[in-house]
This record gives C-alpha cells, structure tokens and sequence, in this order.
C-alpha cells in the first residue's frame, strides 16, 4: 500500500462516506429493541476478546519465532488508514462476498476461499515496488498471512454465530478494528510506527 498522504486520505474519506451509508442502513432495518441490543453486546463483547486473545497468540508467536524486528513501520495516518480500511474490507468480504441460500456447505466453502483470498490480498508474501511485483517468501510473511487467514475465520464466525442471529457486520467491524488498534499500539509500543506521514 502506498504512503502517499493524499491517497491515504481520500481512501479514509471514502472509507467514512460508505460507513456512514452502511449505519444509516443498519440503523433502519434493526431498529432498537432490549433484545437485541443484548444480543448486540454479546456479540460485541465476543469480538473484542477474540480478536485480542488472536492479538496476543500473534504477538507471541512473532517473539517465540524471532521474527519481531521483520515488522514494516508505519505512520500514524497510515494507522488510522487502516482502522477504515478494516470497514471496507468487512463490507466487501463479510458482506458482498458471503454466499447465501445454497446451504451450509457451500457457505463453509465460500467463507475459507474468500479467507484464503483475504490472507493473500495482504502484502506479506509479495510487493509491489517500482520494480513491480515480487513475491516474497519469508517466515514473517508466512506467520503474518495465516494470522490474517485465522482472523479472517474469525471474522466470519462472528458473522454467523448465535449471539449475532440478524448476521449484522457489527461485530465483524468492531473486532477487525479493534485487532487493527491492536497491531497500531503494538507496533508504537515497539517503536515501528514512526512519523505523522
């Protein structure tokens, strides 16, 4: 992804614009009822631990594997760029992407393919440089892609589980963004996220 801050802008504008549309949906078809304002902070309350129990397994396992100075670094608007690109990336993968009505099964097989696509979509096993593109193939690559494949999962577990029974992308955003969150405080934390732009 470029670092170029007046794209990184415009993609979080874009980013606002469709979360503000999918709100306002959200908010008309689910109007507020006891009961599901339950089921909602049960859902939510799930996705956050999940996506923070998935946090700290990765944060291990990249200090376990010696892999903790490979991280990239960031900087703060790219940060925040990401907390709007997890929004779009639930839109599109845990909303448009979603097969329905030809049974479990092939909703099973949607869900990991489009994981499989989702973990590969992220750069870290390729770039795409001035050079162009080049795969490349390293431990922290691989570890990074399948704990974005197993996020991805978990994502769509919220999607469908019981104590979301509208299968409203709430909590499937909240736990993106607050995993994201986690992976900007981490990488400050470890000093990774380096200037404003």
């Amino acid at each position: 992804m470029s670092n170029n801050p007046l794209l990184l802008l415009a993609l979080i504008g874009v980013a606002l614009y469709l979360a503000k549309g999918w709100w306002e949906d959200e908010r008309a078809a689910n109007p507020a009822n006891p009961a599901g304002r339950v089921f909602k902070t049960r859902a939510i309350t799930l996705a956050i631990t999940g996506s923070l129990l998935l946090l700290g397994c990765e944060t291990v396992g990249e200090y376990a594997l010696g892999i903790v100075e490979e991280q990239s670094t960031i900087t703060a608007l790219f940060a925040l760029y990401t907390l709007a690109a997890a929004f779009i990336e639930e839109l599109i993968f845990r909303g448009y992407l979603v097969i329905t009505g030809r049974g479990t099964a092939a909703r099973r097989a949607g869900i990991f393919a489009a994981s499989i696509l989702f973990a590969l979509l992220h750069p870290f096993l390729w770039e795409w440089e001035d050079a162009g593109f080049q795969l490349t193939l390293t431990l922290k690559g691989a570890f990074s892609t399948a704990v974005v494949l197993a996020a991805s999962l978990w994502f769509y577990f919220l999607r469908f589980a019981r104590c979301n029974p509208q299968h409203s992308l709430l909590p499937c955003i909240i736990a993106h963004m607050t995993k994201n969150l986690g992976v900007i405080g981490i990488k400050a934390a470890q000093g990774f996220l380096v200037g404003w732009f």
